[in-house]
C-alpha cells in the first residue's frame, strides 16, 4: 500500500512556499513543479487538534472547512491567541502594517516583529508597509485607531483576494500607490499611543515572489477547489502561489487550491490522474481582463 502523509499546512520561507507534513517532512514548492496527490477511497478527514495537541476524540470535520478543527479544538486554539485578542501579556515587540491585496482591498494588522514579513506572505499580501513598532497593546490600540480613522478592515476574506488577482496593476509603483496614500494619512493622525514608534513608508512588493508580476503572470485562474473528497485527486504544474493558495495548471485550466483544505486528510502520491475533486467557478472582480493572471 502506498504511504500516506498528513499535511500540516503551507509555510512561507524566504525563498518561497513550503508544504509541511506531520512528522517534520517538508516539500519545497518551486514554480514549474508538478504538484499531485489524492485521497484514498474511504478516507475520512479528522480534526487537526489545537495548539500542538491532537484532538482527543479524532473528530471528523467537513471537507469544506479551512480550519480543519472540531468545535471544541477551534475554541481551545483561539483561547490564547493574539488574533482573537485573548492575550495581552506577550512581551515581544509588534509591528503595525498596511497590506494591499488588489485594487480597493487594503487592511491594517499587527504581527510580531520577530516574524518579519512571514505573516504578510501567509496572508497573500501583494504589497505592504510597516506603520509603526511597539508593545502588543500599543500596537493593538493603533490598529483599532487606524481601522476606524482610515475606514479599512482588519480582515479580508480569501475569496475576495483571489477575485482581484487578475486585475493587479503591472508596475510595483502602481500597486503601492494605495497604501502609500493611506500611510501618509495614518502618520498625520493624532492619538497614536506614545509607546508606538511610527515608521516611514517603505513599500515591499511580493508579486514577483508569488509569480504574478509582469512576465511571470500565467493564464487566468478559472476555478477553485471547493473541497477534497475520498477517492478524489488533483494534479498540475504550479504556476503561482499566494498566501495559502496554489495555482495549478490542470486539464481544466488553472485551478486554485487553498492548501488549508488539505489538512486533516491522509494524502497519497498521485501521477497522471485528472482533476477529480469538486471545483467551482472562480469569482472575478468587476472589470477583470481576460488573459491576466
Amino acid at each position: 500500500m502506498a504511504q500516506a502523509w498528513k499535511c500540516a499546512g503551507l509555510r512561507w520561507a524566504a525563498d518561497g512556499p513550503v508544504l509541511t507534513w506531520v512528522g517534520g517532512r517538508r516539500s519545497v514548492l518551486a514554480r514549474g513543479k508538478r504538484v499531485a496527490f489524492g485521497v484514498a477511497e474511504g478516507g475520512v478527514r479528522t480534526c487537526v487538534g489545537a495548539r500542538g495537541h491532537a484532538c482527543p476524540v479524532r473528530a471528523g470535520v467537513t471537507g469544506r472547512s479551512t480550519g480543519a478543527r472540531c468545535e471544541e479544538c477551534a475554541r481551545l486554539d483561539r483561547a490564547h491567541s493574539v488574533a482573537a485578542d485573548t492575550i495581552a501579556d506577550d512581551p515581544r515587540p509588534y509591528h503595525v502594517y498596511l497590506a494591499w491585496f488588489g485594487p480597493g482591498l487594503v487592511k491594517v494588522g499587527i504581527t510580531a516583529c520577530e516574524r518579519g514579513s512571514a505573516r504578510l506572505l501567509e496572508q497573500g499580501a501583494v504589497c505592504f508597509s510597516w506603520l509603526g513598532r511597539g508593545p502588543l497593546m500599543a500596537a493593538r490600540r493603533t490598529e483599532e485607531l487606524l481601522r476606524a480613522a482610515l475606514g479599512v478592515p482588519d480582515r479580508i476574506p480569501y475569496a475576495q483576494k483571489r477575485a482581484v488577482r487578475a486585475a493587479l496593476p503591472e508596475s510595483g509603483s502602481e500597486r503601492a500607490a494605495e497604501i502609500a496614500g493611506l500611510h501618509a494619512r495614518a502618520v498625520a493622525l493624532g492619538g497614536w499611543p506614545e509607546a508606538l514608534t511610527p515608521e516611514p513608508f517603505r513599500g515591499v512588493d511580493h508579486a514577483g515572489v508569488f509569480g504574478i508580476d509582469g512576465a511571470e503572470r500565467g493564464s487566468a485562474a478559472v476555478a477553485e477547489v471547493a473541497e477534497l473528497v475520498a477517492g478524489g485527486a488533483i494534479g498540475g504544474e504550479l504556476v503561482a502561489a499566494a498566501g495559502p493558495d496554489l495555482h495549478l495548471a490542470t486539464e481544466r485550466g488553472v485551478v486554485v487550491l487553498d492548501t488549508r483544505l488539505m489538512t486533516g486528510w491522509e494524502l497519497l502520491a498521485a501521477e497522471g490522474e485528472p482533476c477529480a475533486v469538486p471545483v467551482r467557478e472562480l469569482r472575478r472582480a468587476a472589470g477583470v481582463q481576460e488573459g491576466l493572471f
